[in-house]
């Protein structure tokens, strides 16, 4: 194995990944999927080799396979697996992965403390998302909820707001830029609820294709079309009695926003293939990074659905718009990031501070946690510099392309012969998201990538 990147080694610390699976060839395939983009992965056979592996480094999350004996389909070995697991103090988060995805068990592993299952075989680019979710949701609470931390006027409004709303059982619509901590805003919801001690369940709908949408949500039987190997339990059973958060909802195209519609007016699902509706108990709390007038649109967004959606809104404000937080966030998380990576605490000159004040932070919250990390990992001095942030210029063109064409970002010769061939990337990202006002698909479309392709990048570059 090559050495790892810069963007692998921001993401996890070394050994932080596990995979407990009695088939070699499906545990190479996961791990030789994963180590390219999370850095290494260790794999193990036997549930007996877990406890010494969790004992002899930390580790962040575990793939966990459900069954281990010959025949044996019930997940009960696997069950009691996760049961020991989630009795440890710090327990990494839980990946179950089980051929046989019966709503039982996928459910039984989800309320035992499970972050998420996946279905064998799976689909790439949804154990990539899963697993990168996963290790998101592994901050620490005081770091998680970093983003909510704030004395700016408008956080304190916010989070006053979010006490209010959380006892209810109204639907909630969050409304905010990329990265400005819309999914902590849904979890914080969910802990001051009286579902706190049922499941959170997040599913990001702009990441997923249309033929897949509804499948993921709503659940499907085996056979009810090509891929169906197995049942799939859908999110909104697997959320039963909990919450389930839907981000980007904005970009569901309209023919599932109708069916999602019928889904909240009857308090039922259908999975495909399905002979009979399942009754659901679930509060949504929904989210999109969509302007509101584009929202009232009815071309783009059901009005009804809207309806149903929005009966209480909240709107995180973006970062630049309450810099007075930004050194608060700044030592939050270089703080966390010195104690998580073994690295001395260190002060920040009163340039580098003045520099990230002045930043625009189209990337909000989430751009200056990683450029908070990338300063630990990297600064040589014994203070940041604003070097040590590597914060990247404005968007280099002015003039909006048109949609029908992919971005190009322009610059003159000398400017492009001095920018490295990632920074030309991130511009262009930072380009199109301003261009597209935050909406994923159309900066898809700028780019000529597809929306999963965007995701990878501007995880990659932490916009």
């Amino acid at each position: 194995m090559g050495p790892r990147t810069e963007a692998q080694a921001a993401i996890v610390s070394p050994m932080s990944l596990l995979i407990l699976d009695d088939d070699p060839d499906v545990g190479i395939a996961a791990k030789l999927l994963l180590q390219r983009r999370f850095g290494p992965v260790r794999l193990l056979q036997q549930p007996d080799q877990l406890a010494a592996a969790l004992d002899a480094e930390p580790v962040e999350l575990l793939l966990l396979d459900m069954n281990f004996l010959p025949g044996r389909i019930d997940g009960a070995q696997g069950q009691a697996v996760l049961a020991e697991v989630m009795r440890r103090p710090q327990p990494p988060a839980v990946i179950v992965m089980t051929a046989y995805a019966e709503v039982n068990l996928a459910v039984a592993a989800l309320k035992a403390g499970a972050f998420d299952f996946i279905t064998k075989p799976w689909n790439n680019d949804k154990l990539l998302a899963t697993v990168a979710a996963a290790l998101a949701s592994r901050q620490p609470r005081t770091q998680a909820a970093s983003a909510l931390l704030g004395e700016s006027r408008a956080m304190q409004e916010l989070r006053s707001l979010i006490r209010s709303v959380a006892p209810t059982e109204a639907n909630v619509l969050v409304l905010g830029e990329m990265g400005s901590g819309k999914e902590l805003v849904a979890r914080e919801i969910h802990a001051l609820s009286k579902r706190a001690d049922q499941t959170f369940l997040a599913v990001d709908l702009g990441a997923l294709s249309d033929s897949t949408l509804e499948s993921e949500l709503f659940g499907h039987k085996r056979g009810s079309f090509t891929d169906a190997r197995s049942e799939r339990l859908g999110r909104f059973q697997a959320a039963q009695g909990g919450t389930l958060f839907m981000d980007e909802v904005a970009n569901m195209p309209l023919a599932a926003q109708a069916k999602l519609l019928t889904v909240l007016e009857r308090r039922e699902v259908t999975p495909l293939g399905a002979d009979a509706a399942v009754p659901i108990d679930v509060r949504i709390v929904s989210a999109t990074n969509l302007d509101e007038a584009a929202l009232f649109d009815a071309q783009r967004f059901r009005p009804d659905l809207l309806y149903r959606l929005n009966t209480i809104v909240l709107r995180l404000p973006p970062l630049r718009e309450r810099r007075e937080d930004i050194p608060l966030l700044a030592q939050h998380y270089l703080a966390y990031y010195a104690a998580q990576y073994q690295k001395p605490e260190r002060a920040i000159s009163p340039q580098a501070l003045a520099g990230l004040l002045a930043h625009d932070w189209h990337g909000n919250v989430r751009a200056l946690r990683h450029a908070c990390e990338r300063a630990v990992i990297l600064a040589p001095g014994e203070r940041f510099e604003l070097v040590d942030f590597a914060l990247q210029r404005a968007p280099l063109a002015s003039v909006a392309p048109p949609l029908a064409s992919p971005l190009v970002v322009e610059s003159n010769e000398a400017s492009t012969a001095l920018l490295p061939l990632s920074e030309r990337e991130r511009a262009a990202l930072e380009e199109a998201m301003q261009v597209a006002q935050g909406n994923i698909s159309q900066a898809a479309r700028l780019l000529g990538l597809s929306r999963a392709a965007l995701y990878r990048r501007l995880e990659k570059y932490g916009l």
